[in-house]
């Protein structure tokens, strides 16, 4: 099953670098927004999936990665390359500190103090002392990059979207590897024990507090880095752009996608992409009715997600038992 894993993503791989090459502009854009939204989902399902703590205001942390892209290069005239660590820094930080509160809340008690983050963000950033940095509500305009001048000189030239592309690919491989990683080590198997059994878990030596704290600022690391590969590819950021809604999306994708699952968050950053033009191109006068269906449909028929989905059809193909628990990086 590993190697069987192993070549199921050298192919994906593969086919995400021709992908650039056989789509149209926009199309590629559109794949780009995939592979940002996947790491978002990343981040959250870190904190939902492997530690069991619900969160309603990731989005939060995706405009404070996108603002701080945005602003770094607007005001500062940072190159946008070097925005993504210090977003990835800025929302570790802020994830970090409002875990520490949000330690003695757990459950729907969480979700709420996360969606109240959520909703008063964009206000915030409306704020007019802030809006020297921020453009209040009328936003950031960025320059969207070029394609380093030495591909070309490699008989390799790319327009602005491939380029784009190829960066957010390069930079999404290595957040999921860091994601594998941390999920394989010490700091993985705790959040695990924790979201199985947190009283369990202090027994045996896990430091519940700084666990929970460390999960939610690593999470928030992740959607920030996402955040300012957002903004950077769509060249702007303005407070209504990452209203409630975004935070609501990005739970809709871990669960479509497969809860405590690495791959699942490919499959959900697919589906918040393309399944809302499809419903669209249904139903001008209704799209999110059949949205709304396509929800349903998923859930009703791959209750574990399409992640669980694939390794159950997997398991099934090669004959062997399928453990229906996920969990497993």
């Amino acid at each position: 099953m590993k190697r069987l894993s192993l070549i199921g993503y050298g192919v994906l791989l593969l086919v995400a670098c021709v992908l650039p090459f056989l789509v149209s502009e926009y199309r590629t854009f559109q794949f780009t927004l995939v592979l940002v939204y996947s790491i978002a989902l990343l981040g959250l399902n870190i904190l939902t999936g492997y530690n069991g703590q619900i969160s309603l205001g990731h989005g939060a942390f995706y405009a404070i990665g996108a603002y701080v892209a945005a602003v770094l290069m607007d005001k500062a005239g940072f190159p946008y390359w070097a925005t993504i660590p210090v977003a990835g820094a800025v929302c570790l930080l802020a994830g970090f500190l409002f875990g520490l509160p949000a330690l003695r809340l757990e459950g729907l008690y969480l979700a709420l103090a996360t969606f109240a983050l959520g909703v008063s963000l964009p206000q915030l950033l409306k704020y007019h002392h802030f809006e020297g940095w921020t453009g209040g509500v009328q936003g950031v305009v960025i320059t969207k990059p070029d394609a380093p001048e030495f591909l070309a000189v490699l008989g390799l030239p790319l327009n602005q979207d491939q380029w784009l592309y190829f960066f957010t690919l390069a930079i999404t491989v290595v957040m999921f590897l860091l994601a594998w990683n941390l999920l394989r080590g010490r700091l993985g198997r705790a959040m695990m024990a924790i979201r199985d059994n947190h009283v369990a878990a202090e027994a045996m030596g896990v430091n519940n507090a700084m666990v929970k704290s460390l999960t939610f600022g690593v999470s928030a690391m992740f959607t920030g880095v996402a955040g300012a590969l957002g903004a950077i590819a769509i060249q702007f950021v303005a407070p209504d752009s990452f209203n409630i809604f975004v935070s609501l999306t990005f739970l809709i994708g871990i669960v479509i996608g497969g809860l405590a699952s690495i791959p699942g968050a490919i499959y959900g950053a697919l589906f918040i992409q393309f399944v809302p033009n499809i419903a669209d191109e249904f139903s001008k006068a209704a799209p999110w009715a059949i949205f709304g269906l396509f929800l349903i449909g998923f859930t009703y028929l791959m209750p574990l997600g399409i992640a669980g989905a694939i390794r159950l059809g997997l398991a099934r193909l090669t004959g062997k038992e399928h453990n229906s628990q996920p969990g497993k990086p």
